[in-house]
């Protein structure tokens, strides 16, 4: 049997072929991962595993890929505002609606809404348990409780400095509150080290594991109601912006697919989420 031995000039060709295709495949998945936007959101829809539920359902609908900062509510909105983030999904309307109006914001949509609660020792020395936050807190302060404060402009900060302020003890928490300037996981874990009161929002609370002695003392007040919103970062601002790319997500979120996968997401068989997207 004679063997043929391939000559240079086909070899070469080969090789380019090889090149061209390697090549394609290189300009090919660098179009995929330009497919991406940034999100700035909240530690909480990360922490309580939002996130990393809902964001493969998007990419498999569109393709996009996500990248997550998780930061309390106002940073997330500062980051937005230096243009280093093409969506923010935050929870503190106030603060959203200011965004808008300051130009930075293109339009700010409703998008899922869940409950705060106040988690504290089993034993509640301060005597909270009930379904009236302001009350409770009052007894915190009265009883000089220990009360960890996430401390960190966030939305869960804002709402927990809003019921201080309606318990008239802006300035008067008592001895034992502590602001850690943390997100919502490790406030709850310092909470849970030292047996001490704490507000957070439902979701992280569900998927939070270290729970010690820590039990949920005041819910059900229509005041601890927690609305998140989304908004595209306004390009007039940044042109940088991937308006295309986020507006999908923005979209996706508030159509009835989104809507249908936020409500999907539970722990325990225990919905973290409600989607209530402005029809």
């Amino acid at each position: 049997m004679t063997f043929h031995m391939p000559s240079r000039a086909s070899a070469l060709a080969r090789y380019a072929l090889i090149a061209i295709i390697s090549i394609a495949s290189t300009v090919a998945s660098m179009t995929v991962s330009a497919q991406s936007i940034v999100v700035a959101s909240t530690t909480s829809t990360e922490q309580s595993g939002l996130f990393p539920y809902l964001l493969p359902e998007f990419k498999k609908a569109t393709g996009i890929d996500v990248k997550v900062v998780a930061l309390g509510t106002g940073q997330a909105l500062d980051m937005a505002r230096r243009g280093d983030a093409d969506v923010v999904f935050v929870h503190d309307q106030v603060a959203e609606e200011k965004f808008v109006a300051e130009g930075f914001g293109v339009k700010r949509l409703p998008v899922m809404y869940n409950d705060f609660v106040l988690i504290g020792p089993k034993a509640d020395p301060a005597g909270t348990k009930g379904k009236d936050i302001v009350e409770a807190l009052k007894k915190v302060s009265t009883a000089n409780g220990q009360f960890i404060s996430r401390g960190d402009k966030s939305g869960t900060h804002a709402a927990e400095l809003r019921f201080w302020g309606l318990a008239g003890l802006t300035d008067k928490m008592g001895v034992g509150y502590q602001s850690c300037g943390c997100g919502m996981g490790p406030a709850l874990n310092i909470a849970s080290s030292s047996a001490a009161y704490v507000l957070a929002d439902r979701g992280t609370w569900l998927n939070f594991k270290n729970r010690g002695d820590l039990v949920v003392l005041v819910e059900g007040d229509n005041k601890l109601f927690n609305q998140y919103g989304v908004m595209l970062v306004n390009p007039a601002k940044h042109p940088q912006v991937k308006v295309a790319e986020g507006q999908k997500f923005v979209d996706w979120l508030v159509s009835s697919s989104g809507q249908a996968a936020i409500a999907g997401y539970k722990i325990g068989g225990e919905q973290l989420f409600f989607p209530n997207a402005a029809k």
